[in-house]
């Protein structure tokens, strides 16, 4: 995401305003960098609190699915949509994280799995595995200094005491496939209600009903929300539900499954959060397939349901801020949230 096509227009970097803050919750993330607020809340689907976070320089924490209610928040892809954190501090984010987290009445996906004391055991630690997804650091797009500052920060960990493993994960490409076949799918169903009668925009002067719905949402919706609504209902349809939304589904479980056995055998996963640091805005319009691979890191936490953390690194030559990401096993926050505050404070 690069929130470059919201209705209000691009967010700039507060870094460069000529290039984006990321999305979709880059007014969040902005919001934090450029100190207008100690902390900000945003939604991640896909990545879209991490990789703003990632863009700015902050830390963008996407707990467990389920962690936190998502009651009040308009749906985008109901079994993705998670809320997240936006911080400038680990402590911070603990701290967001114990107010947040637990049961809801008004939201029948949230966990009844006790909340922890985050903020007190922040500083609980001790030596832990962290297993390193080999192809995401070798991959040929990921951009040569956030690769440089990742495997700094590897050795950084092992001089803190963590054991570092190599890992192999084939299922890098199917990944942004997967992930967009289903968001887009949920979406066309949960954005069907936006129809001019009962939600969103309407077009006054419509003759019919037929019209009005075709013109509120024609003239409601911008390019970005249209293309995926389109794809959705396409994978959707009858002649294509097995061939991609069920396949989709498919690999979408093979994919928690190898997640879930990595997360066996180690405490953590590590991998970039973004290919590239924040691209100019204007930059990737024009190819929507480049827009979503920029998704290709975040996405498996979103798949797999699992917690993930953005930290910063520090910034490269040109003076943009540089990311690595950190997941846990699924309710492991406490957990992960300890690991990132020695990481960042030793």
């Amino acid at each position: 995401g690069s929130n470059e096509t919201s209705y209000f227009g691009p967010v700039k970097n507060a870094v460069d305003e000529e290039r984006v803050a990321g999305g979709s919750s880059g007014g969040s993330a902005v919001a934090v960098q450029a100190d207008m607020c100690l902390a900000s809340l945003g939604t991640d689907t896909g990545g879209s609190v991490r990789q703003p976070a990632a863009f700015c320089g902050n830390i963008g924490f996407k707990p467990t699915y389920g962690r936190i209610s998502r009651y009040g928040i308009i749906a985008y892809a109901s079994s993705f949509d998670q809320v997240g954190t936006v911080t400038s501090s680990v402590s911070d984010a603990a701290l967001l994280l114990e107010v947040l987290a637990g049961v809801d009445e008004a939201d029948s996906t949230v966990s009844s799995t006790a909340v922890p004391n985050y903020t007190q055991n922040l500083t609980q630690g001790g030596s832990k595995k962290i297993a390193v997804l080999k192809e995401t650091i070798e991959n040929e797009a990921l951009d040569p200094e956030i690769k440089e500052a990742i495997l700094k920060a590897i050795e950084a960990l092992k001089s803190q005491g963590h054991e570092i493993a190599y890992v192999s994960f084939d299922m890098l490409d199917y990944l942004v496939p997967a992930y967009y076949v289903l968001t887009t799918a949920e979406a066309s169903s949960n954005l069907s209600r936006y129809d001019g009668v009962h939600y969103g925009y309407r077009n006054t002067q419509a003759e019919s009903l037929n019209q009005l719905y075709k013109s509120s949402r024609a003239e409601g919706f911008g390019e970005e929300v249209k293309r995926r609504i389109l794809l959705g209902t396409f994978v959707l349809s009858a002649g294509y539900y097995d061939a991609y939304y069920q396949k989709a589904q498919q690999v979408r479980r093979l994919i928690r499954e190898k997640v879930e056995a990595l997360l066996t055998t180690n405490d953590f996963l590590l991998s970039p959060v973004t290919p590239t640091p924040a691209f100019k805005i204007g930059e990737n319009m024009q190819d929507p397939l480049v827009m979503y691979m920029a998704d290709i890191y975040t996405v498996l936490a979103s798949l797999a349901g699992i917690p993930a953390v953005a930290l910063p690194l520090g910034n490269n030559k040109s003076g943009l801020p540089l990311s690595v990401q950190l997941m846990a096993k699924h309710f492991n926050e406490e957990g992960l949230l300890n690991l990132s505050h020695r990481f960042l404070n030793e």
